[in-house]
């Protein structure tokens, strides 16, 4: 039950960029990395409460170190309305080239959090070379916490490879149970020397 006496807060959600030297890092240095941009846009940040107390900020769903993205979420609860457009310019003056805010919304307090939102990523690959087929394997066997675990391709990849001279783009569907690495799925295709890039193109609630 909510709490009629608790503070007023606003769920900003925003878009950004991660991109070239940026992509290399990993989900916890981009969150540390952004925390550190709204400090510096200078925005009235919400903080837990608690004897360790911290911003209250939540990320999409984690990319895999070395790929980037043109379409990477957080949400961003405000203690104070800002006008979305202004909250948008002084995050981008704070922001660095490659890893650049490009849009703010407000959104209600009961939306989905931005890591379940969007369950369907569509991704971009650009290879050395064109590419007139991809095989794609039956199953893929993946070590999570020291356990082997068999996953089913097909009940992952939500819509094919589809191939364009040099690039080409796929979409993969993460489960309530668990999900599949682009870069996983791609080292497993007979394509996977051939990949120079991997971009997170797109992320939708449904296709």
């Amino acid at each position: 039950m909510t709490d009629p006496n608790a503070p007023r807060v606003f769920r900003l959600r925003s878009t950004f960029i991660e991109r070239d030297r940026l992509a290399m890092l990993s989900h916890l240095e981009v969150a540390h990395a952004l925390e550190r941009t709204v400090r510096r846009a200078g925005l009235p940040f919400a903080v837990s409460q608690g004897f360790s107390p911290h911003m209250k900020i939540a990320f999409g769903a984690a990319l895999p170190v070395g790929v980037g993205s043109t379409c990477e979420i957080f949400d961003l609860q405000l203690r104070e309305y800002v006008p979305a457009g202004k909250a948008l310019a002084a995050l981008q003056q704070a922001s660095v080239p490659d890893l650049m805010v490009q849009d703010c919304r407000y959104i209600e307090n009961s939306a989905p959090a931005a890591s379940v939102a969007f369950p369907f990523s569509t991704y971009e690959v650009r290879f050395d070379e064109p590419v007139c087929s991809v095989v794609v394997p039956d199953q893929i066997t993946v070590v999570r916490k020291r356990k082997e675990k068999t996953l089913d391709v097909a009940e992952f990849l939500a819509e094919p490879f589809a191939l364009e001279g040099d690039r080409a783009t796929f979409t993969l569907e993460a489960k309530p149970t668990g999900s599949l690495r682009p870069d996983v799925l791609l080292q497993h295709c007979d394509i996977a020397a051939n990949v120079i890039s991997v971009t997170r193109i797109a992320q939708r609630a449904e296709l």
